[in-house]
């Protein structure tokens, strides 16, 4: 099979326009509508969001995790303490997201700084999750090379052995909060003349301004 010339691949995006006088004056306000007419657009996987990390050697590295909060605070997403992006974060406790909503042509980018959520808003998320997914946390030393999915499965049923119906949330377990101090809204315009709206702090308020494409 001859493979794709994926240099000539090309698509116009007219789906929409940013403007500023019909954007929100704060970007949280701006990221809800948006995040509501991805939902009630039934784009798939709303809340997928590209979580960046860095390492102790300075090389970034990416993967999807999905927003299970969004609030004035922040951005919460959970994970074992003890994966790549658990010890990248602890190196340096700074991460930038990106969802990406293809069917309407829309990115949303945030920058901040990332702390961990309390125990108990982890304890809270975790008893609210499907018994499978409280068993695959004990199961699972996420990130870490492993012999085989037969021994994964194992630790799974050790794990239900172990706790039963009523598994507590594992200490190398939890949630992230990335507290924003840069968002980007990017939505795609024919002519590849995209808007880019970016909001960043400046002396306690959001500052609004139009980036180039």
């Amino acid at each position: 099979m001859t493979p794709p010339d994926i240099a000539h691949e090309r698509k116009s995006y007219e789906r929409g326009e940013l403007d500023e006088d019909a954007a929100a004056n704060e970007p949280l306000a701006q990221f809800r509508q948006w995040l509501d007419e991805a939902f009630a657009a039934k784009v798939p996987e709303p809340t997928a969001m590209t979580l960046a990390t860095v390492g102790a050697d300075g090389r970034p590295s990416t993967r999807i995790v999905l927003a299970k909060g969004i609030d004035e605070r922040g951005i919460v997403w959970y994970t074992n303490y003890e994966s790549r992006k658990g010890t990248e974060l602890a190196t340096h406790p700074f991460a930038a997201l990106q969802f990406h909503w293809v069917e309407q042509e829309r990115v949303v980018r945030i920058e901040g700084g990332v702390a961990k959520t309390s125990g108990e808003e982890s304890d809270a998320y975790y008893a609210s999750r499907p018994l499978d997914s409280r068993l695959g946390a004990w199961a699972s030393p996420q990130s870490r090379v492993i012999a085989s999915r037969a021994l994964l499965v194992a630790e799974a049923a050790k794990a239900a052995a172990r706790h039963g119906f009523s598994p507590p949330r594992p200490s190398h377990w939890g949630g992230y909060r990335l507290a924003p101090e840069r968002w980007e809204f990017w939505q795609g315009r024919k002519s590849r003349l995209h808007d880019r709206l970016v909001y960043r702090r400046h002396e306690g308020h959001w500052l609004r301004e139009r980036l180039a494409p």
